[in-house]
């Protein structure tokens, strides 16, 4: 189980370094007044070096968290598991920053400014407009291209652009580690005619090419319904929710690209029919594996034909959170999941299965940070038994 109490470890620096420049963005974003400042700093110097203590009860999801922290409550931050400890820091600062209220800072989003930021650049114009040669290109190439931007779209912090060929901008062929696009292709055409889910991870220029994916699939009869699945709150950073996708498909369809315009038009009216729903759960935000879906939303995602998850914080939940030997099979660790499931995943942390033995040889004599880096990508399958 991977824990953020070794320094010099990816996930101490999470706590030690993001975290502190995460607070001074969210300070420097917004005008919180002192009390909410306070707070921020306080949760900043209590997640490095004090005891991890329950939210308050008058809080909405004081229970459920109460109930998910029955084994670290009274723990240094550092001794709990690092996926636990890290969704509680982002829970923790919607609570510092007001978010949960009463008072003028309810319901309001402390990562919106980033979102809204990334969104409305003028790159994501010249990143649309792509969109308007991909009808020239031949039915392969353009699926290719359409699964290449979203599976790329997941680093678009480190630089992103939909893409006319099967790779990113900038990248090698051996940056993508593991590709099962071929058996996700199947799957998806095993799917004609049913129900595709598709989990986000980020808001903004990584929502787009999702949202771009999800239309195709419509549109080509590979799904005859999408589900697509949101966070039910602000999380980590930018996460997306109902108001991302709403604020995204609106930038499609006044986009300058025609095709885009085009592809926010389809969206909008498949959001009308009921084709393309927009789903959440309180379990999105929990620090815990999908292992321990709820029976509810086990339910529900088990009706999909595939489940495509998106994203790092995804991966790690669906696998599990802990320093596996890279080249354990990806299904022995995500057979478990209810449905034919696919991870389109940059890596950004430690976790990763699925290798092959060569290849982790090959990177690891780099002597480069290449779990974390947000270089390399997966592409992986593991198909319902």
């Amino acid at each position: 189980m991977i824990r953020s109490d070794v320094p010099g470890s990816f996930p101490w620096a999470v706590f030690h370094e993001r975290h502190p420049e995460l607070v001074r963005r969210v300070l420097d974003a917004l005008p919180y007044g002192p009390a909410e400042r306070a707070a921020v700093e306080r949760l900043l110097l209590e997640s490095t070096t004090g005891l991890l203590e329950p939210p308050e009860e008058d809080t909405p999801d004081a229970a459920r968290w109460r109930e998910w922290g029955e084994p670290v409550w009274g723990s240094p931050w550092g001794e709990a598991p690092f996926l636990w400890a890290e969704s509680y820091f982002y829970r923790r600062l919607l609570d510092a920053t007001g978010y949960f209220g009463p008072g003028t800072w309810q319901g309001i989003d402390p990562f919106a400014p980033f979102k809204n930021a990334e969104l409305a650049g003028t790159a994501v114009d010249e990143e649309l407009a792509a969109l308007d040669r991909l009808d020239d290109l031949p039915k392969p190439r353009r699926e290719a291209a359409l699964l290449s931007s979203a599976l790329w779209g997941n680093r678009a912090d480190l630089g992103f652009g939909f893409q006319l060929t099967a790779g990113p901008g900038g990248a090698a062929s051996s940056d993508l580690l593991a590709d099962d696009s071929a058996q996700l292709r199947s799957e998806l055409e095993r799917a004609r005619g049913g129900l595709v889910c598709l989990v986000a991870d980020n808001a903004g220029r990584e929502l787009l090419p999702d949202l771009v994916l999800i239309d195709h699939l419509l549109a080509d009869g590979r799904a005859a319904e999408v589900a697509l699945y949101v966070k039910p709150q602000p999380y980590y950073v930018s996460d997306a929710t109902t108001a991302d996708v709403l604020a995204s498909v609106e930038r499609l369809r006044a986009a300058p690209s025609a095709a885009a315009g085009a592809v926010g038009g389809r969206l909008w009216r498949a959001l009308n029919r009921g084709t393309l729903v927009i789903r959440t759960h309180p379990f999105f935000c929990a620090p815990l594996p999908y292992h321990d879906l709820p029976a509810d939303l086990r339910a529900e995602l088990g009706g999909a034909a595939v489940t495509i998850l998106k994203g790092d914080l995804n991966y790690r939940r669906l696998v599990g959170d802990r320093l596996w030997p890279p080249t354990t099979p990806f299904a022995e660790a995500a057979g478990h999941f209810p449905s034919s499931v696919a991870a389109l995943r940059t890596l950004k942390s430690d976790v990763v299965v699925g290798l092959d033995a060569g290849t982790v040889a090959r990177l690891d004599g780099t002597g480069t940070a290449w779990r974390v880096s947000g270089r390399h990508a997966v592409i992986q399958v593991c198909p319902r038994p």
